[in-house]
């Protein structure tokens, strides 16, 4: 990902800084490169708030699908049940596996949407965790600017 690799580049111009002796820490920096490399990160930026949007609408598709596929299996096997009660051995049966089909149906269903929110939280949480480090790097860069 580029913008990790500007926020490097960015570190490196502040480990190389010239330190001034006696000044608590404080350091001489390259100006121009610090903020050739800000600016850059500002025209990276909106690419990664696109893709943490893209990322939460195909959370949104795959669950949908997710329910959607949920609600079919759930039809069919109801219809499949509705097919078999013609005799009291064979409805019987039916109500069994329909029982058996609709949990294992509902099982499935509440994994793939458990799975997919933890996909989709997961990849907006590293998101949310490269956009925090940025605005922190960027903040503290202002100040050091001030």
């Amino acid at each position: 990902m580029e913008l990790l690799d500007l926020l490097e580049q960015l570190e490196d111009i502040v480990d190389n800084g010239v330190n001034i002796p006696l000044s608590g820490g404080k350091c001489l920096l390259d100006k121009d490169s610090i903020l050739e490399l800000v600016q850059e990160i500002r025209l990276k930026l909106p690419d990664d708030i696109k893709t943490a949007k893209r990322i939460a609408d195909e959370k949104q598709r795959i669950m949908a699908e997710a329910q959607q596929e949920a609600e079919n299996i759930i039809r069919n096997a109801e219809s499949r049940i509705a097919a078999l009660v013609d005799e009291n051995e064979i409805t019987k049966k039916a109500y069994e596996q329909a029982e058996v089909i609709i949990s294992n149906t509902k099982k499935n269903a509440r994994e793939i949407r458990l799975g997919t929110r933890e996909y989709a939280d997961g990849i907006l949480n590293k998101v949310e965790e490269i956009l925090e480090d940025t605005l922190d790097v960027i903040k503290m860069n202002r100040q050091e600017l001030k």
